[in-house]
């Protein structure tokens, strides 16, 4: 048997399981969801995908996604 956990990680270091993988450079919500474009504001909070790295040990596979949050700035290139 073979188990297989994904994993956000905010900027602060805070770790959330999530559902599934996340494509790299992915815009997403704080709960980990793919956010779809263009975005309805630029005055949301919202994290871009900057980097995944996966642990595989004996049984079992963990995919860590680590998040960068965009300003209101960076967010209006989306909207």
């Amino acid at each position: 048997m073979f188990i297989s956990e994904y994993f956000i990680v905010f900027p602060e270091g805070d770790v959330q399981e999530i559902q599934g993988r996340l494509p790299f450079n992915s815009l997403v919500d704080m709960n980990g969801n793919v956010l779809g474009l263009p975005l309805p504001t630029n005055k949301m909070i919202v994290f871009k995908v900057a980097g995944i790295k996966t642990d595989e040990k004996k049984g079992t596979s963990e995919t860590y996604h680590f998040l960068e949050l965009l300003s209101a700035e960076e967010l209006i290139e989306y909207t």
